[in-house]
């Protein structure tokens, strides 16, 4: 079947207006993040709205409120002043903000998918057969799984930007390595390609969303252990993240972080098995230690150790995360470094 070029460009277009949703998503999410009851300004405000103003004892207590009569200072009442935005105008603005960056990222999502299939269907094959159309899915599962931590967890909506914005960092790259439609070179030309790659693709979207939330509690832990310090009289480290004030607690990230890896690490297990079985049919052995292959395995074991760490030693903390953001960067080092500058058996990149 010839190349469908119509369509080819209808999947273009809709690369087009999938990246500039997300963007708009981006900017609903720092709405949110901003002014709703968990954000910065917001919190600011509400801390803003109790003043002192002096009362006198005498009212305190029951007497006359026309002045003291018996020396004492005046005491002083928290009053909310006239000019203070009410806290329900607040977070029904917050509430807005939130509402329109998840109907955003839905219909992000939507035209992500169509983008994706379309270009499948104009190709004739598994629409993930170069980087561009890898790069593509693996945004398109990070958005899938944002949108699953939120089904679970609706309160965390408000780090949507933390979340979106790798994504929107993704669909750029997309279009930077953008490859014109084409049939598959004869080694891809297998059902192994549906299976091998589309669960590498599944594992890396969700381990996306885990390094997000890896960054997210090291600087939320930081600000802990910077309050905690300050509140105790101690020296505070010299850098103090105030960004983490408006974060979940830590161990919350810690353990959504966690349970995303934990998801997602047995399909990535699947993916290089998978890779192995092809390599043997393809190759006639099922490892040679390719660039590819030698990386994945990296990642494999980075990865392990992380889980293992935390299951069997009680790994929390700085440590285990520094171990997950370790495995994401020997992936994205195996997709980006690997594929682009090292030649091997995987170079099918599809770039010139």
């Amino acid at each position: 079947m010839a190349i469908n070029s119509g369509l080819a460009s209808l999947s273009e277009g809709l690369w087009t207006g999938a990246t500039g949703t997300y963007v708009l998503a981006v900017v609903a999410y720092t709405g949110e993040y901003a002014f709703g009851k968990s954000g910065r300004i917001a919190q600011t405000a509400a801390a803003n709205t109790v003043v002192r103003e002096p009362a006198m004892v005498g009212a305190m207590s029951g007497g006359s409120t026309g002045g003291s009569t018996d020396g004492r200072s005046p005491a002083y009442s928290t009053t909310t002043p006239a000019f203070s935005v009410p806290a329900s105008s607040k977070a029904d603005a917050g509430r807005r903000w939130g509402v329109a960056a998840i109907t955003l990222t839905v219909l992000g999502l939507l035209l992500h998918i169509s983008c994706v299939v379309i270009r499948g269907v104009a190709v004739d094959r598994v629409p993930w057969g170069n980087m561009y159309e890898f790069t593509l899915v693996v945004g398109m599962i990070a958005t899938i799984a944002w949108l699953a931590v939120l089904w679970r967890m609706p309160s965390l909506r408000y780090l949507g930007l933390f979340v979106m914005l790798p994504v929107v960092v993704v669909m750029f790259l997309a279009g930077t390595l953008y490859t014109k439609a084409s049939k598959l070179v004869p080694a891809l030309q297998s059902y192994w390609l549906a299976i091998h790659v589309s669960s590498v693709a599944v594992a890396e979207g969700i381990l996306l969303t885990s390094a997000a939330m890896t960054g997210m509690y090291l600087i939320r832990s930081r600000y802990e252990r910077v309050t905690a310090a300050t509140q105790a009289g101690l020296p505070a480290p010299r850098y103090f993240p105030t960004l983490g004030a408006n974060f979940p607690a830590s161990a919350s990230l810690d353990k959504a972080a966690y349970r995303t890896v934990a998801f997602a690490f047995p399909i990535y297990t699947a993916g290089v098995i998978f890779g192995a079985i092809w390599a043997e049919a393809a190759w006639g052995r099922y490892w040679g230690w390719d660039p590819k292959e030698t990386w994945a395995f990296i990642a494999w074991v980075i990865y392990a150790t992380y889980l293992h760490a935390r299951a069997t030693a009680g790994w929390k903390g700085s440590r285990a995360a520094t171990i997950n953001l370790l495995g994401f960067a020997a992936m994205t080092f195996n997709f980006f470094v690997v594929n682009i500058v090292i030649s091997g058996l995987h170079s099918y990149a599809g770039l010139n």
